[in-house]
């Protein structure tokens, strides 16, 4: 199994930037698309950004041109930038990691098997 380990949550205003971290321990990390979900209290969790083994990203619409997820396979970790933050972004975020290959990564939260423990964004 692989272990995720996120950090570099924490609390900022609005229009401010965070960039949140997640170190994976497998030694073939670099096969697993990897997805940053996150889940506000009252609300359901939502995938946020993902990333396939290849390189491909998605995003959803309420993100789109504010955050941007990336991948550094040589220091086994995954990383998303949070640019122009909203008060609606505030939410535990977490990393997640699929063994499955995929034209395109999912946003659903079905398709991941591996999780982190989260890590809390607040933006007021």
């Amino acid at each position: 199994d692989v272990q995720l380990v996120e950090s570099g949550g924490g609390s900022v205003q609005a229009g401010g930037s965070l960039r949140l971290s997640c170190a994976a321990s497998k030694y073939r990390y670099t096969s697993y698309c990897m997805a940053w979900f996150r889940h506000a209290p009252g609300e359901e969790r939502e995938g946020a950004a993902a990333i396939s083994s290849s390189g491909r990203t998605v995003y959803t619409d309420a993100v789109e041109g504010r955050f941007t997820i990336v991948k550094d396979d040589a220091k086994n970790s995954l990383y998303l930038h949070m640019n122009s933050l909203k008060p609606e972004d505030t939410a535990m975020y977490y990393c997640a990691a699929s063994y499955a290959s995929f034209i395109l990564p999912p946003l659903r939260h079905s398709e991941y098997t591996y999780w982190g423990q989260g890590t809390q964004v607040t933006v007021s």
